[in-house]
């Protein structure tokens, strides 16, 4: 990834370190931005980067690898998996995944569902 773009971690959000450089690879691996092939920082390397520890990051890895979009050799690395025709299976991995943590935020605030939905079409409609 040494010219994609990086991988950065907000502290002040409520996904923990290791959930957002999963789905900050994710979301690029699904953009297209990461191709396939594209090798991946070493875990050491992008932990160091990122100031946390080796275990969060290898972590985020392995998510990645059992959801097919990393695959990982011993001495080859981790680079980004082949993703015949999942790009939009993908996505809907991504849209549900980042709607249950929505749901889930706005259930601690004690939103209902339809306040929630509202909200959602409001930020649709103001973009």
């Amino acid at each position: 990834m040494n010219a994609e773009p990086l991988i950065t971690i907000d502290p002040s959000q409520p996904a923990p370190p290791y959930v957002q450089i999963r789905d900050q690879i994710a979301d690029l691996v699904s953009a297209g931005e990461l191709k396939e092939g594209a090798r991946l920082p070493p875990v050491r390397q992008l932990a160091a980067d990122l100031g946390l520890a080796t275990r969060t990051v290898a972590r985020a890895y392995q998510e990645l690898e059992v959801s097919g979009y990393v695959a990982t050799r011993r001495g080859g690395g981790t680079r980004v998996a082949p993703q015949p025709g999942a790009v939009s299976r993908r996505r809907a991995v991504i849209v549900q995944q980042r709607a249950r943590e929505y749901v889930d935020s706005v259930r601690r605030l004690g939103v209902d569902a339809d306040e929630a939905l509202a909200a959602v079409r409001d930020a649709f409609s103001n973009r």
